[in-house]
Order: C-alpha cells, then sequence, then structure tokens
C-alpha cells in the first residue's frame, strides 16, 4: 500500500471549496487507513483543529486565502488521521469521476496485460482510477460491461475489444464520454484510435522467412481475429506478391481462437498439406506455440523439418521451445499513447477531427526459423 502522504498530495490536493449539504459530507466519509472503524470527514478534522469545515476544506485544497501555518497543521492532522477524499462526493461537484474504463477481451491474454499496464502507469499519475472489464466475447457480457461503465459514469472509455467496437457502437455512443480504440477494432466505428500497423508487421515476418530462403510459406489466421487477421495476411500476401511468389489457397489455413489450443488445430490442417510448406507465419504467439506444441509431437523438429514464426512478442514467446522468432508490437507504447490521447481528449473543449495514430514495431529473430533443408 502506498503510504498516506502520497494519497495526501495524489488526492486531497483535488478537493473543492464547499462541501454540498449533508448527503456530500457523508460522502466524504471513508473507513480510516489505520484499521478502524470509524470514517473520517472534513467535519471531524475541523472539530479536532478547532477551526470551520470551509476552512479545511480550503487548507487542503492549497487556497491562498488560508495562512500557510495553519494549511500544514491542518493538513499533518488530516492525514494523522487518516482522511481520504471521497471520488464520489468529488464527482457530484465536478460532474467528473475521475474513472476510466478499460474493455478488453481477456483479462488473461499476456499482450493485453502489457498494454494495460502502459494505460495505468499514464492514468494514475494523472489522477485517474481504472474499471477493468472483460467481454471474453459474449454478446450478453459485453452489454453488461457497457452498461456496467454508464452506471459508474467514467469520464472515458479505452477499448481493447473489437466486437464490442463493432457490435455496440450506437450503445458507446450513447455515453456522450470520448472513446479511444487499442487495435483490433473496425475502422470508421470510432474517431480515435491507436493501432499497430499489422500490414507493415505481416510484411516484415514473411520477408524473414523469404530471405531465409523459403518458397512454400503458409499463413496461420485467426477466426476471431478480427481486423489485426485480415490486416496481417494482407501483410504476407503482398510481401509474397512482391517476391514473386505465388500463394496457393491451401496456404491460407485458420484457427478457431488465437490461444494455443487454436493453433494446435491450426497444425493439424498444416500437417495434413501435401506437398508441405516449410515455413508457418502465425497469427500470435499463443497459436504459435500451440503449433510449436503440436508439431513436435507428430515428430517434426522446429526449425529443421519447419520454420514458425509468430506475431506479437509476448513474455513466454522467448522461453518457448524453441525460442520464437516474432513481430515485438510495442505494447506497453501502445497503452501509453491511447491513455494520453485519452487525457488530450478530456482537457479539450472541442475536437474538430478524429485523432488516429499508427506504430510500428520491430522483427525479433530466434531460434525458431532457419534456411529450408536441401
Amino acid at each position: 500500500m502506498r503510504p498516506a502522504p502520497f494519497l495526501f498530495r495524489r488526492l486531497l490536493g483535488r478537493l473543492t471549496c464547499h462541501e454540498i449539504h449533508r448527503i456530500k459530507e457523508q460522502n466524504s466519509a471513508h473507513v480510516c487507513m489505520d484499521g478502524g472503524s470509524m470514517a473520517v470527514t472534513i467535519k471531524d478534522i475541523a472539530r479536532k483543529a478547532g477551526v470551520s469545515h470551509s476552512t479545511v476544506s480550503r487548507a487542503l485544497r492549497d487556497e491562498p486565502a488560508i495562512p500557510q501555518q495553519t494549511a500544514q497543521r491542518i493538513k499533518r492532522l488530516a492525514i494523522k488521521m487518516g482522511y481520504v477524499p471521497s471520488a464520489v462526493a468529488r464527482g457530484l461537484k465536478t460532474n467528473q469521476s475521475r474513472a476510466l474504463g478499460v474493455v478488453v477481451t481477456d483479462i488473461a491474454d499476456p499482450f493485453l496485460s502489457e498494454v494495460i499496464r502502459g494505460i495505468e502507469q499514464v492514468v494514475l499519475e494523472a489522477g485517474y482510477s481504472l474499471f477493468l472489464a472483460a467481454s471474453y466475447r459474449e454478446p450478453d457480457r459485453e452489454k453488461a460491461v457497457l452498461h456496467a461503465l454508464a452506471e459508474r459514469r467514467v469520464d472515458g472509455a479505452i477499448i481493447c475489444s473489437s466486437r464490442v467496437g463493432k457490435n455496440h457502437l450506437r450503445e458507446l455512443e450513447q455515453f456522450g464520454v470520448p472513446i479511444v480504440l487499442i487495435n483490433n477494432q473496425v475502422t470508421g466505428d470510432f474517431a480515435h484510435g491507436i493501432y499497430h500497423d499489422d500490414v507493415w508487421g505481416g510484411r516484415q515476418v514473411t520477408r524473414h522467412l523469404i530471405e531465409l530462403g523459403h518458397q512454400h510459406i503458409a499463413f496461420l489466421g485467426n477466426m476471431q481475429g478480427g481486423a489485426a487477421s485480415t490486416d496481417r495476411r494482407r501483410g504476407y500476401r503482398a510481401e509474397m506478391k512482391a517476391a514473386d511468389i505465388a500463394v496457393r489457397s491451401e496456404w491460407l489455413l485458420r484457427g478457431p481462437n488465437g490461444r494455443p489450443p487454436g493453433g494446435a488445430q491450426g497444425a493439424l490442417q498444416f500437417l495434413r498439406l501435401d506437398p508441405r510448406p516449410t515455413a508457418l507465419f502465425c497469427f500470435n504467439d499463443m497459436m504459435a506455440i500451440g503449433v510449436l506444441q503440436s508439431l513436435k509431437q507428430a515428430g517434426l523438429r522446429v526449425p529443421r523439418d519447419c520454420s514458425v514464426a509468430g506475431f506479437d512478442d509476448v513474455f513466454l514467446a522467448q522461453y518457448a521451445d524453441p525460442p520464437l522468432t516474432t513481430l515485438a508490437q510495442p505494447k506497453h507504447q501502445l497503452g501509453q499513447d491511447a491513455a494520453r490521447l485519452m487525457l488530450e481528449l478530456l482537457q479539450s473543449d472541442h475536437i474538430e477531427r478524429p485523432r488516429a495514430k499508427s506504430i510500428r514495431g520491430e522483427l525479433r529473430v530466434r531460434s525458431s526459423t532457419t534456411a529450408p533443408r536441401g
């Protein structure tokens, strides 16, 4: 837990001058940080300090009308008593919750966990809190997530779930708050977003395999991958065309999801190909990990018998067997840039045109790819 002085600097400095009648006085109460069951209010601090509650409120807000010595004494007393201001009371006065909603498809996704870290770093420093919710691509759950964010009156929403953006645009627009998208969204649904250039990334992975000498390269897409899977496949096809290599229809494989079991099912399709390609470019690292396991069980040695490449560079990629060649998305930067864009939108009175930013990662070459035999 962060020390009380940190909380005081982060939270108490934003108190407004006056409490709004008794209900907001009650809303400003919180459990004492020292573990006691009594709640501490501005009135409690005022009674202890022998001043009015308006003086306490102004002192905590650093208003110059309060003598510095008095303000310091009140602040020390507030910290000692364990006072923490209420976001509810502050929201009633400012019409802002100082909270942002973040919607993801799956909290357990290692890619998204790194993106969330980037978001969190920026918004916490700006004094905002986060509501994190997962949709798991279930329509009823997605609707429940959107309604929950609306009920909590978030100031904005950062969405990393393509299905939410595609199917519930009208509900999102009814929020009346800024919305920023991160990757995998249907272009045109929203004005603001941070995207990785997946077409470019797909070309980088394919070019690497071609430069190793591969002429027969298959692509394993994700049936739930939306625009991301489409764009990576487009990059693959564009680079194959640039190298004057014809893509056979049977080389375009699809797994049911972007997890290892989806990769394992895609590997079964790959193993049935005759002749079998010498390299396989997978939609993401998690599918590639499933592929590696299935190829090993089938008696194939990677990369001697088949090169395998992924996409994203999640934490597990470097520990795969063998370590996985992949296109590293700047996951932390995606989160940071999305959060910064959100803060800009919240601070702007008028947005004249959509704001979107495309960024690029870099290829990480490891032991899962090599030149084809023969």
